[in-house]
């Protein structure tokens, strides 16, 4: 019996995938061999690397925790402004002015930068690879130009190592891909690392010193709040990218989580002074200038190592999706060869069946 139309084209399919499978085998060995290390599957990167996580849901986490603190700070600057005003009308009056002015200035603006900031999509599967691919890139090249036009145009910023930015803008005229990969990961290791260091120290000191002075828990809460996510944005405009609605909402709830705490030592920290008063009984004055003295370096220790913590935590997300999305880059998203044949069976399968089905009709028909 003569081999139908139908038939000849399940065994091309199939003659076909087996070509293609002998190919693949071939490179592999020789990619062994010449020791390469064969490409990341999709699939083997989602089952690594991708978690289940709802991107919907991260997006309301974030939008809760920046609504908690955008309470919390307007609550605090509220009762300041009121004790004020309970000492003096005028003095109230200016106070809430200024307490207005640091709200929107200091807190609203600069969230709405940082949340309207890019950040890489690593969180990915075989369906979204590609545009997720895509977008990194254009991302990449977006913090490239940023980094190349503020070490141009900036003098004296010291941010990033000039030679190493002068090879990232070669390699982003070339259109040289790795290139720009090769020395963006280079700026990252070395002088961005180093200045994102600088950056955390210079916040932990100014919130340990502002605990120090302030004499007001809901003052001191503010401040040390809003040195925290002045951090977060300083370090988000050093990288050029903020890490992902998850990430960035686990790091807003550690800055709910500091500031509760810094509300708490400031509010206890009169007791802490009184105890080591009372221990000094022969010597009052001196019982007093000590407790003075523990109660500041208490307060100013305790915020000064949670803003550290912030500013750690934060680059430790970027740096992670950073490197992340390299892996990503260099995974192989078209389908397996295994899948591949697999794919041919099921075809073949599937018009054998059909065709079965379309002849005892005929012949039930007949």
């Amino acid at each position: 019996m003569k081999k139908t139309n139908l038939d000849k084209s399940i065994v091309g399919v199939a003659e076909q995938a087996q070509a293609q499978q002998e190919i693949d085998s071939r490179n592999k060995a020789a990619a062994e061999a010449a020791g390469i290390a064969p490409k990341m599957t999709i699939y083997e990167y989602e089952q690594k690397y991708s978690k289940r996580e709802n991107a919907r849901g991260a997006k309301l986490f974030l939008t809760f925790t920046v609504t908690i603190i955008g309470v919390f700070l307007f609550v605090l600057l509220a009762m300041f402004t009121m004790k004020s005003y309970e000492f003096n009308q005028y003095v109230g009056y200016g106070v809430g002015a200024a307490c207005l002015i640091v709200y929107i200035f200091v807190f609203i603006v600069p969230i709405f930068k940082l949340l309207h900031s890019g950040y890489f999509i690593t969180n990915v599967n075989a369906y979204t690879a590609s545009k997720a691919k895509r977008h990194n890139k254009k991302l990449r090249h977006d913090i490239s130009k940023k980094i190349i036009d503020l070490t141009s145009k900036v003098e004296g910023v010291g941010w990033y190592d000039s030679e190493t930015v002068g090879k990232l803008a070669i390699a982003l005229q070339a259109r040289d891909e790795e290139g720009v990969k090769e020395n963006l990961s280079a700026l990252y290791v070395g002088s961005v690392k180093r200045s994102a260091r600088e950056l955390i120290l210079k916040a932990s000191l100014k919130s340990a010193m502002y605990s120090a002075l302030s004499q007001s828990s809901s003052l001191d809460t503010v401040m040390v709040a809003l040195v925290n996510l002045q951090l977060i944005k300083d370090l988000v405009y050093l990288y050029g990218f903020r890490p992902s609605d998850a990430k960035l909402a686990k790091i807003f709830a550690a800055v709910i989580r500091n500031s509760l705490i810094a509300y708490g030592v400031s509010a206890a920290g009169s007791q802490v002074g009184n105890a080591v008063a009372k221990t000094i009984k022969g010597i009052p004055l001196l019982g007093s200038i000590i407790g003075v003295v523990v109660d500041s370096s208490v307060q100013g220790l305790t915020n000064g190592t949670l803003t550290t913590v912030i500013g750690y935590q934060t680059i430790k997300y970027m740096n992670a999706e950073y490197k992340l999305q390299n892996v990503l880059d260099g995974v192989e998203v078209a389908e397996t060869q295994a899948e591949f044949i697999e794919a041919c069976q099921n075809l073949e399968n599937e018009l054998k069946r059909e065709q079965r089905a379309t002849g005892k009709k005929v012949a039930a028909a007949s």
